[in-house]
C-alpha cells in the first residue's frame, strides 16, 4: 500500500492550478521519475477540472486510485495511492490537510498562487507520515 502524491488545487474560473504538491516517486525507476510526476500532476489537475464544486470522487487511472474532494470554496485536493490504499484513509487526509491549509494560506492568494509562490510546507510530512510501510 503506497502513496504516490498530495496536492492542493484551486478550481478557479475558468481553469484549474496547483497551489502545492508533495510526490514519492522513490518506487520507480531514476530514468521515470519526472514523467511519473509530470502524470501525477496532470491527472490531478484534469479530475478536479471535471469534479464539481462540494465533491468526494475516487476515480482509477492505470494501476492508480485517485481521491479528489472539491470544496464549494474551490480550494481541492488530491491523493494517488495505488488500488490497495484504504478509501478512508485518503478522504480524512484530504480533509485534514484542506483545513490547514485554508487556515494557513489566505484565501486571496488561492486564485493566483504558484507552488513557488505559496508557503504551505506540510505535504511531504503528511505524505510520509501516512505511507504504509510494508
Amino acid at each position: 500500500m503506497r502513496l504516490y502524491s498530495l496536492s492542493v488545487l484551486y478550481k478557479g474560473d475558468p481553469k484549474v492550478h496547483l497551489l502545492k504538491a508533495a510526490y514519492d516517486v522513490s518506487t520507480f525507476n531514476f530514468f521515470q521519475r519526472s514523467s511519473v510526476q509530470e502524470f501525477m500532476t496532470f491527472t490531478s489537475q484534469l479530475i478536479v477540472e471535471r469534479s464539481a464544486l462540494g465533491s468526494r470522487a475516487s476515480v482509477k487511472e492505470q494501476e492508480y486510485l485517485c481521491h479528489v474532494y472539491v470544496r464549494n470554496d474551490g480550494l481541492a485536493g488530491v491523493v494517488i495511492a495505488d488500488n490497495e490504499y484504504p478509501q478512508r484513509v485518503c478522504f480524512t487526509l484530504l480533509d485534514k490537510v484542506l483545513d490547514e491549509f485554508s487556515r494557513q494560506v489566505s484565501k486571496m492568494d488561492w486564485p493566483s498562487g504558484s507552488p513557488a509562490t505559496i508557503s504551505y510546507s506540510a505535504l511531504d510530512g503528511y505524505l510520509s507520515k501516512y505511507q504504509v510501510q510494508t
